[in-house]
């Protein structure tokens, strides 16, 4: 059993793209679909695509290297925990190396960057830093 399956998926990221793989495998959930929708939006992995194997399916991605074959994805970093969980209102959302990376909240509207919660007015949980 799995006590925190986004801490998870982070380290499957962080290992692969430290790797030097191009694509890893990460067992679905909707959570895991909407951080991967970020991850793509924001442009630290190329896609992904959910395949139905078996009741919870799989979730490949595909990640992003420049033309050094250097990631895309240098850094990410779990922040709240099963045992400790870190809530931010709108005006305290943390910042990521000055703004150059990206935080992802969950708020009472779903899973966000902290700069859309921010423009909405949005608090919630502090999911993950990612540079």
């Amino acid at each position: 059993m799995m006590t925190d399956p986004i801490a998870d998926m982070l380290t499957r990221l962080r290992n692969a793209s430290r790797a030097r793989h191009v694509t890893t495998s990460i067992p679905a959930s909707h959570l895991k679909r909407r951080i991967a929708e970020i991850l793509k939006a924001e442009g630290y992995i190329s896609s992904y695509e959910v395949v139905a194997d078996g009741p919870q399916g799989t979730l490949n991605v595909t990640l992003k290297y420049d033309q050094n074959r250097q990631p895309a994805l240098t850094g990410l970093k779990r922040v709240s925990k099963p045992g400790l969980r870190v809530y931010r209102g709108h005006d305290r959302i943390p910042r990521v190396l000055g703004g150059l990376g990206t935080v992802i909240i969950s708020t009472p509207r779903g899973l966000m960057t902290g700069r859309d919660a921010w423009r909405g007015g949005l608090g919630g949980e502090v999911l993950a830093y990612i540079w």
